[in-house]
């Protein structure tokens, strides 16, 4: 996407003065979806988690691709296994800035979770979304995201409505489910609500993000970064939720790295 198209999708929220913007942007700890070039990302492991910590990031979780999503080269058991390894090497070299496992798990039509279960328990955040047959019945995306919600391995409902606003893949409607029966299954299962950054998709749409507020929901505010550059668009996802009247203290993202942990290995 060009820089000019990413003007235009932002140019699209409520604008806001930058004090207030930054007064929950400073708040932002860390950042819970990124991808490398394991799977569709453009950067190694290392050139990701250097551009996190040079950007003040308390920690940043590595989200690369389950194994159904093939155009983007997702991770087999055997080789997701073997970047864990990488990710705790990298780790290794830093103070004070965590690089933390993960993946962005394909919720797959039955609500199933693309993943091994043993592979799961080995993560430190598990980011769940819908990749595929984005156009199915309401009451059946409703059951499938419900399911992948109650499963005891997800932390993170990722950009829940699939939608793009804008930009090079051009525009897509967003799914249909009973948004307020997904919100009440995250309440219920400690689930978070993805608030994500990248300006084609700004998803959730304003009045989910309302909606999953009124209903309780914690919420993240991730990049979904493919490169070293979109680390940036958490600028774009805290002005959302700041325009959304969303508190920093419903927002895991704004936690200290201990009180993530607990929380997101706390189910498994």
């Amino acid at each position: 996407m060009c820089p000019t198209t990413w003007l235009i999708c932002v140019q699209r929220a409520p604008l806001r003065s930058p004090k207030e913007d930054q007064k929950l942007r400073a708040q932002l700890r860390g950042d819970l979806h990124s991808h490398s070039d394991w799977s569709d990302g453009g950067s190694p492991i290392e050139e990701m988690a250097r551009a996190a910590h040079w950007r003040g990031r308390e920690y940043q979780v590595l989200t690369d691709h389950s194994p159904r999503l093939t155009v983007a080269n997702g991770l087999s058991a055997e080789r997701l296994a073997e970047q864990l390894d990488v990710v705790a090497a990298v780790d290794e070299l830093y103070d004070g800035f965590r690089l933390l496992s993960g993946i962005e798990v394909d919720i797959l039509d039955d609500g199933a979770l693309d993943q091994s279960d043993e592979m799961l328990e080995r993560l430190d955040v598990v980011v769940a979304s819908v990749h595929s047959k984005l156009r199915m019945d309401r009451r059946a995306m409703t059951r499938r995201m419900i399911t992948a919600v109650a499963d005891p391995h997800t932390n993170v409902l990722g950009h829940c409505t699939g939608r793009l606003v804008a930009g090079g893949r051009g525009t897509r409607p967003q799914s249909e489910f009973d948004a307020a029966a997904v919100f009440r299954a995250c309440v219920e299962f400690d689930v978070a609500v993805e608030i994500n950054s990248r300006p084609e998709r700004q998803d959730p749409p304003d009045d989910l993000i309302a909606g999953a507020l009124d209903a309780g929901c914690l919420f993240a505010i991730n990049t979904d970064a493919h490169a070293p550059g979109q680390l940036d668009f958490l600028d774009y996802g805290a002005a959302r939720a700041e325009a959304a009247g969303v508190p920093a203290d419903r927002i895991i993202t704004t936690w200290p790295v201990e009180r993530l942990l607990d929380w997101s290995h706390a189910k498994r």
